[in-house]
């Protein structure tokens, strides 16, 4: 009886212990900031201003909002869950070929952006990128919001609150649980876990235009998990297959990334066709 009850007792202090260390881990294995920018814009052969914008909750962030002459659209960049905004000069000389007006904002705890990250902050900061839109005269049927891995988590979780001309989602995974899932098959059905970035359940809410881009080859977020995010959205919505890894799927899919965007925008915004 006694070695039954030390059974009984073994099985349940376990996986306390385990979910006890897992939830103070967990911050650490979503979020890796980093502090230093190592360029500018002006590295990148683009103007640009350094802004600082107040969220809700009285954290002050900082981007860099990159005008585009002649233009009326305007591209709120969230970006992937590590590096800072200084790591994305690639992708926002594409943007800005494609004629948009570019605010890219470092979340909380990222580059010289206050504070420290977690889900909700995410979802205010990203929030307060759209506002500095707006607050410069950008009317919401002029906005794509844009979202790299974990920025499209974000990207997607505003734009069930917005209603941006346009929602891009790259190699973004479709919820937590799901990368959990396949990560730790057995495990993860023990763990709790403490952040969802469930982007299916945002895209079954959202009837902004949407593209999905993913490719095979990835090896952090599986192609499965985007094709899944494609599948629950609502219509209208659109995929491209890209070509390699997680972090340079975009380049090594080049020209064809470039050209599949152009044509997409050029359907959202019918009034910049010759852009």
């Amino acid at each position: 009886m006694g070695k039954a009850i030390k059974i009984l007792l073994y099985l349940a202090v376990v996986p306390l212990v385990a979910n006890l260390l897992f939830y103070f881990v967990q911050p650490s294995l979503v979020f890796f900031p980093d502090r230093d920018l190592d360029q500018t814009p002006k590295d990148w052969g683009l103007q640009y201003t350094d802004v600082d914008l107040r969220t809700g909750d009285r954290i002050t962030l900082h981007g860099w909002y990159l005008p585009n002459k002649n233009t009326a659209k305007a591209l709120l960049f969230l970006h992937g869950n590590a590096g800072n905004i200084s790591h994305r000069g690639e992708s926002i000389k594409i943007f800005h070929r494609l004629g948009f007006n570019i605010l890219i904002l470092d979340y909380r705890g990222y580059g010289r952006s206050q504070g420290q990250p977690s889900e909700e902050g995410l979802y205010r900061d990203a929030q307060t990128g759209w506002n500095y839109l707006l607050e410069k005269g950008f009317k919401p049927g002029q906005i794509t919001l844009f979202g790299r891995s974990l920025g499209g988590a974000v990207a997607s979780r505003l734009a069930t609150r917005v209603r941006p001309a346009a929602l891009v989602l790259e190699s973004t995974f479709s919820s937590v649980r799901d990368m959990a899932n396949l990560m730790l098959p057995v495990f993860s059905k023990l763990l709790y876990k403490r952040f969802t970035f469930n982007t299916v359940a945002n895209v079954r809410r959202i009837d902004s235009p949407l593209f999905v881009l993913h490719s095979p080859d990835d090896k952090v977020i599986p192609y499965r998990l985007g094709q899944k995010i494609y599948l629950h959205a609502k219509q209208p919505k659109s995929f491209y297959q890209l070509k390699g890894g997680h972090n340079n799927g975009f380049i090594a899919s080049q020209p064809g990334y470039e050209r599949a965007l152009r044509t997409f925008f050029r359907g959202i915004y019918p009034a910049n066709r010759d852009q």
